[in-house]
This record gives C-alpha cells, structure tokens and sequence, in this order.
C-alpha cells in the first residue's frame, strides 16, 4: 500500500481542476445500477464513456493540468456500489503528479463512517472528502453527519459538498428518486459555523440558490465555491461580479470531468470578463493555498 504524497510540479501547472469524478473501477466489476447511471448522466450531458482513474491521470497530464478526483458513496440511499476509496488513494498515489484524491463517505456510515475517515486520512493519505446531499439523501446540517464531520476537521481537510441541482437522474422518471432540496447551499451555513476550522467547498453554481451560496461564501470566511458542471458561459451575473471582488481568493475552478472537459470549460471562462489579477487565482492559486500543496 502505497501512501498519497503530493509531487506537483506546481509552477509547471496551467490549472488545479479541484471536482472530477472516479467512475470506473479497475479492480471490481461494474454494478449494473451504477452502468445504468452512468448512461444516463452521458445522456444528459452528452459526455463520453468515463475513464478509468489512470485515463483521467494521463489526460490531465497531457494538459500540463492536475486534478481532484473522487468516487461518491451513495450506498445506502441509492444501492450502487462505490468504488473504493482505497482504490482512489492508491491509483492517485501512482500518478501523484497529477491527481489529488479526496475519498466519499455516506453520512449514514455513522461512527463506522468517521472511523473510515480517519484510517483514509491516516493510512492512505487522501486530501479531503466529497458529499453529495440528493444522491446521498441527507440534510448537510443534520446532526448524524456530525461524527463524520469531526473526522474531517480534526484532521484540517477540506469537505465538498454538492449544491444545487444536479444532472444525476434529470430526465428519467422521478429524477431516479433523487431529490433536489437536499443541496441548497443554506444548510451548509450551519456546518460552517459549527466547523469554522472546516474548509468547505460549495460545488457548483448552485442553481436555483445562487445567492444562498454567496452569502454563505461571503459571511463565513472558511467556505469557498468551486465553478464545476456549467459552462462559464452560462455563469449568472452575480456570481461573476462575487468571483472578481469580495470572493476573488476563495472561487475555485473545476470541470466536473468527465461530464464537463477542463477544454470546454477553459476556453469558456476566457470569454468572461475576469480580472486579469484575478484569473490565476481561480485557475490555481486558491486550490494551492486550500489544498495546501506549497509546503
């Protein structure tokens, strides 16, 4: 078992893509469900097949790009299996000069859930961890969630949490059960002000709640906002005017990769009319001073 150490190349880095997505496992079989799922999201998105973690790692690579990567554990609410964790860190481990691994916990793990938190960070070395309230069924400020929290922010690691609406299940019939009001931004107020050490990452433009995310970001000075899953194209015009003023040193940039290529989404983000002080910050320096990566 190899442990995550970071071997970032930093000043070589055009950009720290901080959401993508570990879809396919290479050492378990695929879960029918999860294939179905899959599919569908491609669909929606008009993506291609996802890759594998190492797939992910040389495309990056060939961008002179890193990357956050993750599964989602949605186990208990949606009965697909996840990849491993423990497959993430040492696969990422392997490439470690190009991804970045945060592992995913279902909150309904409970204190088995904090327990596996603290083995990942400890035995394996992974960077923070990813939350998805509607595929996950859970309430972000949900006291049961707690336990896991206190994990995470014992060990000073940043927590991602999805908001807004989400293409998972959009189009199928009853959105595949997933619901949408567990991902307003307003409830994770209450987690940042109870974790305050706790960085949080508000991923997404949080449609249809695009202020609750600012004043969220801008009341508590430990959450930021990761711009993944749109085209900056389709950015509203507050959030831009936030990304070049009060929010200039906490906005991230992220793809969503592999739904959203880091390509589109680049190419976007240069029609937009961001201070040229601030482009590098969102493109790298707020991921390296959250991430802690300099030092």
């Amino acid at each position: 078992m190899a442990k995550y150490q970071a071997n970032l190349q930093l000043e070589r880095l055009v950009a720290i893509d901080v959401h993508t997505h570990a879809n396919i496992s290479q050492r378990a079989p695929r879960d029918p469900c999860s294939v179905i799922f899959d599919e569908a999201m491609a669909k929606y998105f008009k993506s291609a097949v996802p890759p594998t973690i190492p797939e992910v790692a040389q495309y990056y690579r060939e961008r002179n790009m890193a990357a956050v990567i993750f599964p989602v554990d949605c186990e208990a609410e949606m009965g697909h299996t996840r990849i491993a964790n423990e497959e993430v860190a040492e696969i990422s481990a392997e490439h470690a000069d190009v991804l970045i691994p945060f592992a995913s916990i279902d909150p309904a793990k409970g204190k088995m859930g904090a327990r596996e938190a603290r083995r990942l960070i400890e035995d394996y070395g992974v960077r923070g961890f990813k939350f998805h309230p509607s595929q996950q069924g859970f309430y972000p400020n949900d006291r049961k969630a707690y336990v896991l929290y206190e994990a995470i922010a014992a060990a000073g690691l940043p927590a991602l949490f999805h908001t807004g609406q989400t293409g998972a299940g959009a189009g199928a019939p009853g959105g595949m059960g997933i619901r949408l009001k567990y991902s307003n931004p307003m409830f994770l107020d209450d987690v940042a002000a109870d974790f305050p050490d706790m960085p949080i990452i508000l991923a997404h433009p949080s449609f249809p709640w695009q202020d609750e995310a600012l004043a969220v970001a801008t009341h508590k000075p430990n959450v930021y906002i990761d711009l993944s899953g749109w085209s900056p194209k389709y950015f509203p015009a507050n959030l831009v005017q936030y990304t070049n003023t009060l929010l200039k040193d906490r906005i991230l940039f992220g793809s969503d990769y592999p739904v959203l290529t880091p390509d589109r989404w680049l190419a976007d983000f240069a029609q937009l009319p961001i201070k040229p002080e601030v482009r590098p910050r969102v493109l790298k320096d707020n991921a390296i001073r959250l991430l802690k990566l300099a030092g």
